[in-house]
């Protein structure tokens, strides 16, 4: 009897379905904390009678979540106490979240609006190191073949929350009060808490930096050793451009360009839409698990790019519920399945010593592309007029296609590079 074998492969395939599941509880926690501190809190200030200025300034506390890379290396370089490696990192900062929520849910915008304010900074600071803890994780637990599929489970995971803490939380306000529906997002809280409890966490480098200088100087000079570095921080800052143009001003476009109801657009593009870009992420998960990172890149990058059509022929005179559905769902979709090989293609850059910080500045390039292209949208749409505006969507895909051109004979390094990092 040879029992070795199964029983080796039985534990690899135990500890990649623990892995997995983990990954997608961390994804719930990284989502849960966002909306909390922006769109909910929003909606509190409002209700309370702030005046605009004041709420416009509270938007201010997303810029953690664009600067996180400056303290990244912290993760990179230090252990906490506890778990130890991500998993400490995540499990204090999520600790942090909870006590962060349940503060806030004790004050009111209209008597203590500068605590509130200091907490809600706290909680988007605490929200955006536990992104960093959990997007190295990934980097550093997914083997080559899972990263797709981890990727769509994250992605899932983290917009699954985002209905909860943005949706779920403001019905419960309507009914109890935000004090009570910010305590119950508190005890939400606790499914990322479990996620962190059960990841598995294998030894996957050696530490590299010796000194916390070392720690923010070492990334970027391993990143930009690397060939044709310039062309892959290009490829990550508009690999998702035309998406994001589309997507930046498609309620507006569908409420005052078309002229849907509210409710139309509430159901379908928030909720509707919001499914289809997680079927999206997991389908594109599933093919990643079959093909090449480089023919997925491809494939849905072209999808994504084509995926505004839908806005498109509606912008021409398309009309009707059928072409409000068939638009947001090809858009959302295809969305996610680019969303799914983009965060795959991230996970396939960063050095395994570096993931914390390397992650962090590719996501942070990311994000700061998306911030960016709002404005230029509003101006194209308000000068312009749709037509052109989705027009320029369309156009927007192709700098990312004549990148994936440029570095086709790069993959199969970086592939080598994944599979033996």
């Amino acid at each position: 009897m040879t029992d070795g074998p199964p029983n080796t492969e039985a534990s690899a395939g135990a500890q990649r379905s623990r892995t997995l599941s983990a990954i997608t509880l961390l994804g719930f926690g990284s989502g849960l904390p966002v909306a909390l501190s922006f769109s909910t809190l929003e909606a509190w200030c409002a209700v309370s009678g702030l005046s605009l200025k004041t709420i416009g300034a509270i938007k201010l506390v997303a810029l953690a979540y664009v600067f996180k890379f400056l303290w990244a290396p912290l993760i990179d370089r230090y252990s906490l106490p506890v778990l130890g490696g991500r998993r400490g990192w995540m499990l204090w900062t999520q600790f942090g979240i909870v006590g962060a929520l349940v503060l806030i849910a004790g004050l009111s915008p209209q008597t203590s609006l500068p605590a509130i304010a200091l907490l809600a900074i706290v909680l988007a600071t605490l929200s955006a190191t536990q992104d960093i803890a959990v997007d190295a994780y990934r980097a550093d637990q997914l083997l080559p073949q899972d990263r797709g599929l981890g990727a769509a489970l994250g992605v899932g995971g983290y917009r699954i929350a985002m209905v909860v803490s943005g949706g779920f939380a403001l019905i419960l306000a309507g009914h109890y009060g935000f004090r009570h529906a910010y305590l119950a997002m508190a005890a939400f809280m606790a499914i990322g808490i479990v996620g962190t409890l059960i990841a598995p966490e294998r030894r996957v480098a050696e530490e590299s930096a010796h000194s916390l200088l070392k720690a923010y100087v070492e990334p970027l000079r391993e990143f930009f050793a690397r060939t044709q570095a310039l062309q892959w921080l290009a490829l990550i800052l508009v690999y998702k451009l035309g998406n994001a143009f589309a997507l930046s001003l498609s309620s507006t476009f569908l409420l005052r360009g078309a002229g849907y109801a509210l409710s139309d657009v509430g159901w379908v593009n928030k909720v509707f839409g919001l499914a289809a870009t997680v079927v999206g992420a997991f389908a594109g998960g599933l093919l990643l698990e079959r093909w090449s990172l480089r023919r997925a890149l491809w494939i849905f990058g072209v999808l994504q790019g084509l995926g505004a059509l839908g806005f498109f022929a509606i912008a021409l005179g398309w009309q009707g519920y059928p072409a409000l559905v068939t638009a947001v769902a090809a858009e959302n979709f295809t969305s996610g399945l680019g969303t799914g090989a983009f965060v795959a293609l991230l996970m396939a850059l960063c050095d395994k010593r570096f993931s914390a910080t390397q992650y962090a500045l590719f996501s942070a390039l990311d994000s700061a592309a998306r911030i960016f292209v709002g404005p230029i949208a509003g101006w194209i749409a308000a000068d312009y007029g749709w037509i052109v505006y989705f027009a320029v969507s369309l156009a927007c895909a192709v700098p990312g296609l004549l990148l994936l051109f440029a570095l086709d004979g790069q993959f199969a390094r970086l592939d080598a590079k994944s599979s033996t990092a």
